[in-house]
């Protein structure tokens, strides 16, 4: 599959990047806002213009109430084949597996795309079109598991700076770049490291990115998509319709709170009962998707290293 080329700017940076939004969701603001400030040519698009043409997507959606209300609970959800056992076994066995999925119960499963649910109302295009690429032809099951739920992949290039005083900072473009959580190493991890004397423990902060599996929230019936966005897109672009998918059962709201992102948790009764959701087809329904270039932009984590030490006396 070829992508097309993206025209770099006079200035010979960085070329564009092409991105679909979806029309209709909350929150107008955030439209608003990201055509302005992310945009190419945003500052000069007409405020009015972009409010009325959200109002019409989401005049839209209430016409899908009605003709499509329900749709979402009759997502189709098939067992994974028998010979993918071994990759799923190896796949919960993994350390990015087992760090993401550990507090609830979950089953893969091989799930219709079209009606997953969405919370995230824009994709980058131009990276589906290069994670298209990595499709060979038509995949067979093994390899369509990999593509959607992937132990090996290529790592965006991050670059390291220190800045004065204690002070780093990583940045990277792609927008998974994340910390982690930051760990206590004892001395029989730390074989090959080196320091002034004894060490008896370190704290180590890693930065990275997220495991980045396809993974769906699922609750009467329902799957809210929250990981794989852009792998989700990109086979339902290449006219996929089923992809395997890590699906997490939630039966309460607490449970909700362990694994949901912020916008399903602040308001899980528009994902969960609302008779027309968001779904993941919705992006390619020309009334309901506005494609732009969107300037470059890179995910920064500045890391600051303050260490105290003391004398305490007992009174």
């Amino acid at each position: 599959m070829k992508h097309k080329a993206i025209p770099a700017s006079e200035q010979g940076v960085a070329p564009y990047k092409k991105l679909v939004w979806l029309l209709g969701q909350p929150h107008l603001g955030d439209y608003i806002n990201f055509v302005a400030k992310k945009a190419v040519g945003g500052r000069e698009r007409d405020p009015l213009a972009l409010t009325m043409e959200w109002r019409e997507a989401n005049d839209l959606y209430y016409e899908l109430e009605q003709e499509e209300a329900g749709i979402a609970e009759t997502i189709d959800c098939r067992p994974i084949e028998a010979e993918l056992a071994p990759l799923e076994a190896a796949l919960r066995a993994n350390t990015w597996f087992r760090g993401s999925f550990d507090n609830l119960p979950s089953t893969i499963l091989k799930v219709e795309l079209d009606k997953l649910i969405m919370s995230q109302v824009h994709v980058e295009c131009s990276f589906t079109e290069k994670l298209g690429g990595t499709l060979a032809g038509a995949p067979d099951p093994a390899g369509l598991f990999d593509f959607c739920l992937p132990l090996d992949r290529p790592m965006a290039p991050v670059r390291m700076q220190r800045l004065t005083g204690d002070r780093f900072v990583f940045s990277c473009p792609s927008n998974d770049f994340r910390p982690h959580q930051p760990r206590l190493f004892m001395p029989d991890e730390l074989a090959g490291f080196e320091s002034i004397g004894p060490v008896a423990a370190m704290v180590g902060l890693m930065v990275g990115f997220g495991s980045n599996f396809m993974s769906a929230i699922r609750s009467n019936g329902r799957l809210v998509l929250q990981n794989g966005y852009h792998r989700a897109y990109t086979l339902r672009s290449l006219g996929f319709t089923h992809a395997y998918c890590i699906v997490e059962d939630v039966t309460r709201k607490d449970e909700l709170k362990l694994t949901a992102d912020d916008e399903v948790a602040a308001d899980p009764a528009f994902y969960f009962a609302a008779r027309r959701p968001p779904l993941l087809k919705d992006f390619f329904d020309p009334r309901l998707r506005r494609e732009f270039e969107i300037r470059p932009s890179e995910t920064k984590v500045e890391v600051e290293i303050n260490v105290r030490a003391s004398t305490a006396i007992d009174l």
